[in-house]
């Protein structure tokens, strides 16, 4: 299928923060028809201001003329979806999603349309909300999908098409070990980062205060931007994707008590082979630019 972008291809984002609203200035200068839906009027301005799409309302019926339809929500939402958002989507319609976690939200949306594709595009910034969209926020980033046997193949093609001309790359895997994957590597770092940022908290020494605010570089300003992020998505990761998360946290906790263990004791020639194994695990995970998500 080689699906080519035309004034006359509708399509709906309902969502108008970061991840939805990326997508609607990039299908727009690919020559799509966006139709933005957004929960209240006053986002509904902003979005409109922004340009996010051509047409942003919060009328349920801005999405009965689309032909793919993008749910950009947050995972509560998704899990729990209104009566309203299910019986606006057309019974034809390809829809997908852009949640973190997949698995909770592959099961309750199979059963609720026929044409749903579970996916997860892998990308973002530190913002949130209907000034956070950017152009190119997916260009060379992965889209994840994680289809089941019943997953209708032709709408998996549409936006597999739709990620290919955003610039993405292409990957298919089943729910359940991408949720086990993201706990790793993508919701894990939001509560290192968090704790680390936390483990800074010094405000009881001004003067030490002050000093590290002078002294903080890239190194601080790096590990520490998840962990400044968006706590309503760093709450429905952990409220979502909580045996994962729990189970790396476990691992990770193993790790730092592992080197606490070798500084009491002054074992620094155990320190540095092991910062020398993490350098070359480094390495091999990382061979390329490093993915913001």
């Amino acid at each position: 299928m080689d699906l080519k972008p035309k004034a006359h291809t509708n399509i709906g984002i309902v969502g108008m923060g970061l991840i939805g609203g990326s997508l609607g200035l990039d299908l727009q200068k690919l020559g799509f028809k966006v139709h933005g839906i957004a929960h209240r009027e006053e986002t509904a301005k902003k979005a409109r201001k922004r340009k996010l799409a051509q047409t942003i309302s919060t009328d349920p019926d801005t999405l009965k003329n689309c032909s793919i339809v993008f749910l950009a929500l947050p995972l509560q939402e998704l899990l729990k979806p209104e009566s309203w958002l299910i019986n606006s989507i057309p019974k034809d319609a390809v829809v997908t999603d852009v949640g973190s976690v997949k698995l909770p939200v592959l099961k309750t949306w199979k059963k609720l349309h026929p044409r749903f594709v579970a996916s997860h595009p892998m990308t973002g910034t530190e913002k949130f909300g209907v000034n956070a969209g950017q152009h190119n926020l997916f260009k060379d980033k992965p889209w994840v999908v994680t289809p089941d046997k019943e997953t209708d193949q032709l709408a998996l093609e549409t936006i597999h098409q739709i990620s290919l001309l955003l610039g993405c790359k292409w990957i298919t895997t089943e729910a359940k070990i991408h949720d086990e994957a993201v706990g790793l590597i993508s919701h894990l770092p939001v509560f290192i980062s968090a704790a680390l940022i936390k483990t800074m908290d010094i405000s009881q020494n001004e003067s030490l205060l002050s000093l590290a605010k002078d002294l903080i570089s890239s190194g601080f300003a790096d590990t520490s931007r998840i962990g400044g992020g968006n706590p309503q998505l760093g709450v429905a990761m952990a409220q979502f994707n909580k045996s994962n998360m729990l189970q790396s946290l476990r691992t990770y906790k193993q790790s730092l008590d592992l080197f606490e263990k070798r500084l009491l004791s002054e074992n620094w020639e155990e320190i540095e082979k092991e910062l020398l194994r993490t350098q070359q695990i480094r390495t091999n995970l990382i061979t390329k630019p490093i993915n913001p998500r």
